[in-house]
């Protein structure tokens, strides 16, 4: 059995960005991450400017990516577009979790890949092969559960997440251009931008019963095409045998409002916004700075935790109030005629989904 003092468990925002924290005061935290490879997650290429405000924080070099100033949001009837109150950057989680995870080692926090983490007993990490028994421990696995830590399952009709990439390629660059696109049809929503290589990365998040109706998730994106025709034709540069990244049971407006002692849970361990906020990056990166000075402060876990969840109570409810107009057919429209009426408002339910640090 290995004992540490701190073990961050995941090794992208959120987890990055509490070991940036911890290091820069002379503490060496030991990340473990799954992947032996940085690669793509399922979602997080949009940057806002409150995430780069954060990012500067850190102490992050600037990121190459595609710029973003304004959202253009679609729904079957037309679509509207509104300026962001400031520029945001599109960019591959590749590029993102790469250079944090590297700034966190670069500053004296130690990294080991490769290892997955089974279960979770109390603060005791069980991977394959062997076992991690920390005085605390920051739990950071994004959308992955551990056993014996899970988030709760979703009732009803639950959502599942599925990323594509699109392009690169020049029409669709000219296509998109600076904007974020938002893209509504029956049960779920599509989330659109520009990355630094000019592909395009598409994140939906769709209902189980979708998916089931339409039989696997190509015969699905097939049929949100031909619902949403904006959307069907950017997804005229999905390749035919591109790949088509999943996750089930996402809990979309959950917040951890407690937690087992000595476990501080991060970003979408802590709470998942739905995505079209925009502002999951924020979230995780705000958790792992907070978690980093509640550890040096010597603040209790719980402690953090329930002021993290008075944090993020707003902008998790009115996110998730737009969702539920937002997979609806009938109320979908309204939004688009809303916004297109007093794009004023696009601004305001910006800044009111953003997690202040």
């Amino acid at each position: 059995m290995r004992r540490e003092t701190t073990i961050i468990l995941g090794g992208g925002p959120a987890g990055s960005a509490a070991a940036i924290t911890l290091a820069r005061a002379g503490d060496r935290p030991l990340v473990l991450e799954r992947q032996r490879e940085t690669g793509d997650a399922l979602c997080g290429g949009f940057l806002s400017w409150h995430s780069l405000a954060l990012l500067d924080q850190l102490g992050l070099p600037k990121l190459r990516g595609a710029t973003v100033d304004h959202v253009r949001l679609f729904a079957r009837t037309g679509s509207a577009s509104a300026r962001l109150p400031r520029p945001a950057l599109g960019v591959s989680r590749r590029q993102l979790d790469s250079a944090l995870l590297a700034h966190a080692e670069a500053l004296g926090a130690r990294v080991e890949r490769g290892v997955m983490a089974r279960e979770i007993d109390g603060r005791e990490i069980r991977a394959d092969g062997e076992t991690f028994a920390p005085e605390r421990l920051l739990l950071a696995t994004g959308k992955h559960d551990v056993r014996g830590a899970a988030r709760p399952k979703p009732p009803g009709d639950p959502a599942l997440g599925l990323r594509v990439r699109l392009g690169p390629a020049p029409a669709l660059t000219r296509l998109i251009e600076s904007a974020i696109e938002l893209h509504l049809f029956d049960r779920g929503y599509a989330g659109l931008v520009l990355q630094e290589d000019g592909s395009a990365n598409l994140c939906l998040a769709v209902r189980k019963s979708r998916l089931n109706e339409e039989g696997d998730p190509r015969a699905l994106l097939d049929a949100i095409g031909r619902e949403a025709p904006a959307l069907g034709e950017r997804l005229a540069w999905l390749a035919d045998k591109a790949g088509i990244d999943a996750i089930a049971s996402v809990p979309y407006g959950w917040r951890a409002t407690g937690t087992a002692p000595g476990v501080y849970r991060l970003g979408d361990q802590a709470g998942v916004i739905p995505s079209l906020a925009g502002e999951g990056m924020g979230i995780a990166l705000t958790s792992g700075m907070r978690a980093g000075e509640a550890v040096l402060g010597g603040r209790p876990a719980d402690e953090f935790q329930r002021d993290l969840a008075r944090r993020t109570l707003r902008p998790i409810a009115v996110a998730r109030a737009i969702l539920a107009a937002a997979e609806r057919p009938v109320t979908a429209p309204l939004l688009v005629r809303t916004m297109k009426l007093a794009p004023g408002l696009a601004t305001l339910v910006a800044r009111a989904t953003r997690v202040g640090h």
